[in-house]
């Protein structure tokens, strides 16, 4: 199973030369509904995949859907009006589980000596990892109970559109998944239930390299309204496993406040936050683990890449 993860690619364009590293022929298909209205806008795409991208266009598809199936529409609706107050729930409870770390943390580091061996600093991060867990498993009802109550599966547009995707798929060579609005790529997945078959190679850069991991988490510290907390957002694909994706590192986090790092890295310690910047590609190997050089963020707030075998 060949995955390979980008860094993002306005600045300094690697896919190219990535595609062309793998030696196959044929048609690349392309999954970019995360740049939702300007998804057909893809000039610069086509350019860097060698002319060779098949588009698949699911953000479109996704619009035809809610067109056409009405039922699936309204459901799809109240859904998203369900999932933003699980949202709002969770940023509540997660914002006042971290506000707490971090006092307890600046206590304990600020003073040699004082409540070392006590664990108040990982005991909170327990807490914020329980409520991690608590939306995972809430959001997953959500899901079940939109299943069990929406038409997707009986719906005979969705099945056409999924039934043309599996098979632009099927004849592919390869598999694109650029960036965007991680929410709508994710969408777009979901309603189409796409599964990539493990012997299709695929490149991945920013919210298309997000997608392929087991949770998605979204982070900011240098947003429009100030730093807003890492948060578990959503479950992706899981073709890569044992990994948070943290694309455009270097813009987005603040990388010198090795405390606020430290917590981050420790908060998903069972699994590495690989830093996916300008210019990065990481190859993983075929067992899925990371390559030698692949820049993570370590449970000392420090950035550090990982040693050969």
């Amino acid at each position: 199973m060949t995955t390979i993860l980008l860094g993002p690619q306005r600045f300094q364009t690697t896919a190219t030369t990535v595609l062309r590293s793998l030696g196959t022929d044929g048609p690349v298909a392309t999954i970019n509904s995360g740049w939702e209205e300007r998804e057909d806008v893809v000039d610069e795409l086509d350019a860097a995949l060698d002319g060779r991208a098949v588009h698949l266009r699911l953000h479109h598809r996704m619009l035809d859907v809610l067109a056409k199936d009405h039922a699936f529409a309204s459901a799809a609706l109240a859904f998203r009006d369900r999932h933003d107050d699980l949202l709002a729930l969770y940023r509540l409870r997660l914002h006042h589980a971290l506000d707490g770390v971090y006092a307890v943390q600046r206590r304990v580091w600020s003073t040699p000596g004082f409540g070392v061996g006590f664990g108040a600093v990982d005991d909170g991060i327990e807490g914020v990892r329980s409520v991690d867990r608590w939306y995972l498993r809430a959001l997953r009802d959500l899901y079940g109970d939109f299943a069990a109550h929406s038409p997707i599966d009986g719906s005979g547009v969705i099945g056409w559109h999924r039934g043309e995707i599996e098979a632009i798929l099927a004849h592919a060579a390869a598999l694109v998944m650029p960036g965007g609005h991680v929410g709508t790529l994710l969408r777009t997945l979901r309603l189409f239930a796409l599964r990539i078959p493990d012997s299709l190679p695929v490149i991945a850069w920013s919210a298309g390299a997000m997608a392929l991991t087991e949770r998605v988490v979204l982070f900011h510290d240098h947003g429009p309204e100030g730093a807003s907390e890492s948060e578990v957002f959503d479950a992706g694909l899981g073709r890569v496993r044992g990994i948070v994706v943290l694309p455009h590192a270097r813009r987005r986090l603040r990388l010198e406040d090795r405390a606020r790092c430290a917590i981050l890295a420790r908060r998903f310690t069972e699994q590495h936050c690989v830093l996916l910047d300008d210019g990065t590609t990481v190859r993983l190997r075929a067992d899925g683990s990371l390559p030698a050089g692949a820049r993570i963020l370590g449970v000392d707030g420090i950035v550090h890449e990982v040693r050969p075998r």
